[in-house]
């Protein structure tokens, strides 16, 4: 297991442009050529190279765990086709007119925090297609968990000023212990700057050496 210091397209925040799960990471079609191989081996798992909706921000508009993905309304047939192709995995085209469901969900392979705002049809839809009971929650008192943390199966780091009943909830939820960080020298918007499974870590490259440290310890990889 290790930890990686990343960029992506030169940006330290990876987590916008490239999503991860214990088995698969879809990255943009424009990613270079060695940016994909070197995921795909630091991270062991198998690529998908598409865009989603026609736009490079794959980490914001879209979410996963190792059972399903969730694609907003504007993701094009070529790349529905293009995941479907890859992954044998269950996909869902969300009829919402939201889209940036990287940010609304935060999910593992045991459970999904969701956003507050999402209505009780696409918790449905989204407890289908990840296969796991999702969750209602806040981190921070924001709704928008799924760019204030990032879980695997073995744990999470969280947005520095969780509340403890935000944390006992995600903790209950994903089945992980949850441990409050930062990544890139200080942004608390923890998805932004980290990919990861349950093996391996990708960290933007500005991300300092006390970050790793705890990013290290709470998701049990080994830097």
């Amino acid at each position: 297991m290790a930890i990686h210091l990343s960029e992506l397209f030169g940006s330290a925040s990876i987590g916008v442009y490239m999503l991860t799960t214990e088995s698969f990471a879809i990255l943009p079609k424009s990613a270079p050529e060695r940016k994909i191989l070197q995921f795909e081996k630091s991270l062991e798992v198998d690529p998908v190279v598409t865009n989603i909706g026609a736009s490079v921000l794959v980490g914001v508009l879209c979410a996963a765990n190792s059972n399903g993905i969730i694609l907003p309304y504007i993701v094009r047939d070529e790349e529905v086709t293009a995941i479907k192709s890859a992954l044998k995995i269950n996909v869902t085209v969300m009829e919402s007119k939201e889209t940036a469901f990287g940010n609304m969900i935060l999910s593992n392979d045991r459970g999904s925090l969701v956003s507050p705002h999402m209505n009780r049809k696409d918790i449905k839809l989204v407890e289908d297609t990840l296969g796991v009971e999702a969750t209602k929650g806040r981190i921070a008192n924001l709704w928008y968990v799924g760019s204030l943390a990032v879980a695997t199966n073995q744990g999470a780091l969280t947005h520095p000023l969780i509340r403890d009943k935000e944390r006992e909830l995600l903790e209950d939820v994903l089945k992980v212990k949850a441990t409050p960080g930062t990544v890139n020298g200080g942004i608390p918007y923890v998805a932004t700057g980290l990919r990861c499974n349950s093996r391996h870590a990708e960290v933007g490259f500005i991300t300092t050496g006390p970050e790793l440290f705890i990013i290290e310890n709470a998701l049990n990889v080994v830097g």
